[in-house]
């Protein structure tokens, strides 16, 4: 399983949208709005160690009742609060539907029952599918410029160089130059790594 580092906004995101969310749920929405893939396990993970609690942990025991067991066909409700055949609830949504998340991103409605972040649908409509591994930010943080130009795809590892030293600029041309800048000491980062590797070797080799 290949270890994910969580940036701030994610986070934020899973505090945010972990009540009354089981894992797989969590999972699945934090997967779709991060592009990434992410296991039960880790949401587990991350959300234990930030003592992040659903309020939805309680399960079924062996041999424990459901509430309505032996009560079917009950009719609770009365028939004047169901919905008929056909009809449609008043809270539906159409296909195209735009709205904000509690992170202020905007959503887009693109099927039945799911949503799909406005700046990655514009992005793709342009560039195809957001690479795994990668993300697309607003290059002048305002999120509601969709402007193409200011819609940047970056790898998670530039996104925590990024967010790590505050480096998301509100000029799209900062930002990119900011995540050259990143680049370049992830590069000078893995030099040093080789060399002190060399040295070492060489010091072991020397010492025989």
């Amino acid at each position: 399983m290949e270890r994910h580092y969580y940036t701030e906004e994610e986070i934020k995101f899973l505090e945010q949208n972990v009540k009354g969310r089981t894992r797989k749920e969590l999972a699945e929405l934090f997967s779709e709005r991060f592009n990434v893939n992410l296991t039960e396990q880790q949401i587990k993970g991350v959300t234990n160690r930030y003592k992040m609690r659903s309020g939805i942990d309680k399960r079924f025991k062996k041999g424990q009742k459901a509430w309505n067991d032996g009560m079917k066909g009950l009719n609770i409700g009365g028939k004047e609060t169901q919905f008929k055949k056909g009809s449609i609830p008043p809270n539906y949504k159409e296909i195209g539907t735009e709205r904000i998340t509690v992170d202020d991103y905007v959503e887009v409605k693109v099927s039945t029952n799911k949503w799909k972040a406005k700046h990655h649908l514009i992005w793709e409509k342009e560039n195809g599918p957001i690479p795994k591994g990668h993300v697309v930010i607003f290059g002048d943080k305002n999120r509601r410029n969709f402007d193409i130009n200011n819609l940047l795809l970056v790898s998670r590892k530039q996104l925590v160089g990024l967010n790590r030293n505050n480096l998301i600029q509100e000029d799209t041309e900062l930002t990119k130059a900011a995540i050259t800048v990143v680049d370049i000491y992830s590069k000078l980062g893995e030099l040093k790594r080789i060399r002190k590797k060399l040295r070492h070797k060489e010091g072991g080799e020397n010492g025989v």
